[in-house]
């Protein structure tokens, strides 16, 4: 097992930032229907910054830990650095190269957060 697969192992086995928020700014989730996995995002926005964040996922590891690395990512981040994150970036993030049907898993939680957060700028009209 070379690193980066045994850092998508230990993120799928014990995600960073799992769970829920009491009281989150917004609510966002992606399924995909291809091959079942599901994620849904919550966070906390303070001075346009993402001041928490909080996943459950239910899926591969490449969805799971994908998941837990962005949300590593992202903690403290502004706004508008998250709304332009682009897969490329994602796949930085992970730490490896997938190919179409693995970068659908992957993006699935960066799906989820952008959408999260474009709702939360309209409702906001921000």
């Amino acid at each position: 097992m070379n690193l980066y697969q045994a850092l998508l192992m230990d993120h799928y086995q014990n995600p960073r930032n799992y769970g829920s928020l009491e009281n989150p700014d917004f609510n966002s989730g992606e399924h995909n229907p291809s091959c079942g996995d599901i994620i849904a995002i919550q966070g906390l926005i303070e001075n346009n910054q993402l001041k928490t964040i909080r996943f459950t996922a239910q899926g591969c590891v490449i969805s799971v830990a994908s998941a837990s690395l962005l949300s590593e990512y992202v903690q403290g981040t502004p706004l508008e650095k998250i709304s332009a994150i682009t897969p490329e970036d994602m796949q930085k993030i992970i730490g490896i190269t997938l190919g179409p049907l693995r970068l659908k898993c992957a993006l699935l939680s960066l799906s989820a957060l952008q959408k999260g957060i474009q709702t939360y700028k309209k409702d906001r009209n921000a």
